[in-house]
């Protein structure tokens, strides 16, 4: 039985207007839209961090409102736009409070999560010192710690370089192959194009387009959404944008 997320008819002041949608685990899927269209907005909702106007969110047909705290973070990770830390400690226990819902248990998880982000090196660093690059993967490594059944991240790609970018997308496109239902922001319209497997493009708060991401990132989608002329050029996967 799949495990899905759901929002129905979604209203939340301005910034969500009656958004429905059926994420499935499994999937890459990217969240697309121009700046205020309601992205973050949307994935927050999705974590029950934003209290709706109207509307549900589901988790397996549940309401997600009402599930204990603790099962909901053990059941999704979220990774917000910011990269602020409250506290100035080493890299390692930023990363492991993401066992904080497993109580405390898991080190082989903190340790994976490390590597799959290459940050051996800095575990024992205070995230004071870290890159804005730095300091992105290790936050993104506390979210793979807790082994969450989906992942929900707000633009994780943007203060990365390109090798960082690919490399994080590899290994969010095999947590999905495994079964973990991923969802995250993106304004590189390349990058959903050419990784996702599914987009979902808000604009003004409401779902716009929904799909493949051949058909959801569209020519006429583009200039509907983005008001630019603009088309695809490249084989699948490797898909470059031509504005004009």
């Amino acid at each position: 039985m799949k495990r899905l997320l759901s929002a129905g008819n979604a209203v939340l002041g301005q910034r969500l207007q009656d958004v429905s949608a059926t994420l499935e685990p499994g999937q890459l899927t990217a969240i697309c839209g121009p700046n205020g269209a309601g992205k973050s907005t949307l994935l927050s909702a999705l974590a029950g961090l934003e209290a709706l106007d109207s509307g549900q969110v589901l988790l397996d047909g549940r309401l997600l409102a009402e599930l204990p705290p603790k099962e909901r973070a053990r059941r999704i990770g979220y990774l917000p736009q910011s990269s602020e830390t409250a506290w100035d400690i080493a890299v390692r226990s930023v990363v492991a409070l993401g066992r904080l819902p497993h109580g405390g248990l898991g080190d082989d998880a903190v340790d994976a999560a490390l590597g799959e982000l290459s940050l051996e090196a800095l575990a024992d660093r205070p995230i004071s010192t870290l890159s804005g690059g730095e300091k992105a993967r290790a936050l993104l490594a506390r979210v793979f710690a807790g082994e969450p059944e989906w992942i929900l991240a707000d633009e994780p790609l943007a203060a990365l370089d390109l090798a960082h970018q690919l490399a994080l997308l590899t290994s969010l496109k095999a947590r999905a192959a495994a079964g973990v239902g991923v969802v995250i922001v993106l304004h590189d319209l390349a990058l959903a194009m050419n990784h996702a497997d599914r987009v979902v493009v808000l604009d003004q708060g409401r779902v716009s387009a929904d799909g493949a991401p051949d058909k959801a990132l569209s020519p006429e989608i583009l200039e509907q959404v983005w008001g630019v002329r603009a088309q695809w050029l490249g084989e699948p996967g490797a898909h470059a944008l031509i504005a004009s």
